[in-house]
This record gives structure tokens, C-alpha cells and sequence, in this order.
């Protein structure tokens, strides 16, 4: 036995969604907005209005665009959602089109959806765990097939 090294199982998936470059752009523009509302105050408030407003917004962006979908130590973490693959059963991957269906009208309001409209692409996830009333876990992804992969590759869902 190697003297207290411990040797860590690489994580076969790990994905944050990040919002698109354009927020950002979009966040910098409150704070401008904010600057050009107390302009008539003087440039020491106008300067404040802008850093102010601007990260005031940075923050909003960066919390929203912050989530995260792990395969890791036999579950899959999605948001706060922690699910032991073992309860999981069919992977379906869904192209934009099918991922946009499913978000809106074939969507089950009783799924857990961790979805983020910037990103077009998604893995639907059934539940098989009888005591969850959840039928299935919806995921956007931007590497829907690879998250199918990861989780088939630690005994959980099948991919179709």
C-alpha cells in the first residue's frame, strides 16, 4: 500500500452550462443604462452606476449560467439534484427539435427539468426507481450522447 496517496477514479463526465458570450455583452449594457440614469449626478455617481450596475448584472448572469451535470461516485449531479444511477433507465439523446418538444408541449410537469434555453440540445433520462414519482430526468446538454456514454459506462441508464 502506497504511504496515504490516494489514487482518484477520473470522472467520466463533467459539464458546466455557461451562459453565451452576448449575456455578458448584455450585462455590461445595464451597467451603462445605469451609469446614463445618474449622469445628471456627476461623474463620481455616474462611475459607481456603471461598475455598480454592471456587476450587479455580471452576478444575475454568472449565478443563472452556473449550472453544473457530474457523473460521478455512481450518481448523476445535475443542479442540486443528486440521482444514484442505479435508478435510472433508458437514455434517449434529443436534437434541438426534440429537445425543444420536450421542453414545451410533450413535456411531463411532474419531470425534473434542468434545462437552459441557450443550449439546444438535451438528454432525457427515465426514472425507474418506484418510489419516485418522477418519470424521467430532462438535461440540457451540449454533449447529450457523451453524457448517455458516461452514464452506461457506470451501470446506469441505457442509451437508445
Amino acid at each position: 500500500m502506497s504511504s496515504g496517496a490516494v489514487s482518484a477514479m477520473p470522472q467520466p463526465y463533467d459539464e458546466r452550462l455557461t451562459v453565451p458570450r452576448s449575456w455578458w455583452a448584455l450585462a455590461v449594457g445595464v451597467g451603462v443604462s445605469v451609469a446614463l440614469i445618474v449622469f445628471p449626478l456627476g461623474p463620481l455617481p455616474m462611475l459607481a452606476g456603471l461598475v455598480g450596475g454592471a456587476a450587479l448584472a455580471m452576478m444575475l448572469v454568472s449565478s443563472y449560467g452556473s449550472a453544473r451535470i457530474r457523473v460521478v461516485a455512481g450518481s448523476l449531479v445535475a443542479g442540486k439534484a443528486r440521482i444514484p444511477v442505479t435508478a435510472l433507465g433508458e437514455a434517449v439523446v434529443l436534437d434541438a427539435a426534440e429537445a425543444a418538444a420536450w421542453r414545451s408541449h410533450k413535456a411531463d410537469p411532474r419531470a425534473f427539468m434542468l434545462l437552459r434555453s441557450y443550449v439546444p440540445t438535451a438528454l432525457k433520462v427515465e426514472v425507474t426507481d418506484p418510489a419516485d414519482p418522477t418519470p424521467y430526468v430532462y438535461l440540457s446538454t451540449r454533449s447529450p450522447q457523451r453524457l448517455a456514454e458516461a452514464l452506461a459506462a457506470v451501470g446506469g441508464a441505457r442509451t437508445q
